[in-house]
């Protein structure tokens, strides 16, 4: 990792302490940042993506933020993570309305999660084919 994603990391947990409890953890070449065990930004190509979903995407957009994508076998992949506002990199106070968009998308992701049916699985009696 270099000296400046560090750096990133570091600022980056700092900007966003206000939530609560972090963690980081290493993926796809980048960090996910957590707050207790919800995923709600990621750092990537030198950059902190924050959680966004329908609700809060409009808010993001607005503020002019480009999405988190990448290709995959020759096509763009979006995933719902837009760059943080560059004004809001400058301290926790300016990032925190943005940290609490964040959270409350993931919030909703895992609520949505919690609330689909898992799918239950049928056994067959024994000694039957």
């Amino acid at each position: 990792m270099s000296k400046d994603s560090k750096e990133l990391l570091a600022h980056s947990l700092e900007l966003l302490a206000p939530l609560g409890p972090l963690r980081s953890r290493r993926m796809f070449g980048g960090w996910g940042i957590y707050v207790d065990d919800i995923f709600i930004a990621l750092i990537a190509f030198d950059q902190l993506y924050l959680k966004a979903d329908a609700e809060s995407r409009p808010q993001f957009e607005a503020a002019g933020c480009a999405p988190f994508q990448y290709e995959r076998e020759g096509q763009v992949m979006s995933l719902g993570y837009f760059v943080a506002p560059e004004e809001a990199m400058e301290s926790p106070a300016l990032m925190a309305p943005w940290a609490r968009l964040a959270l409350g998308a993931a919030l909703r992701a895992r609520a949505s999660k919690a609330r689909k049916p898992r799918r239950a699985t049928v056994k067959s009696p024994k000694g039957r084919r």
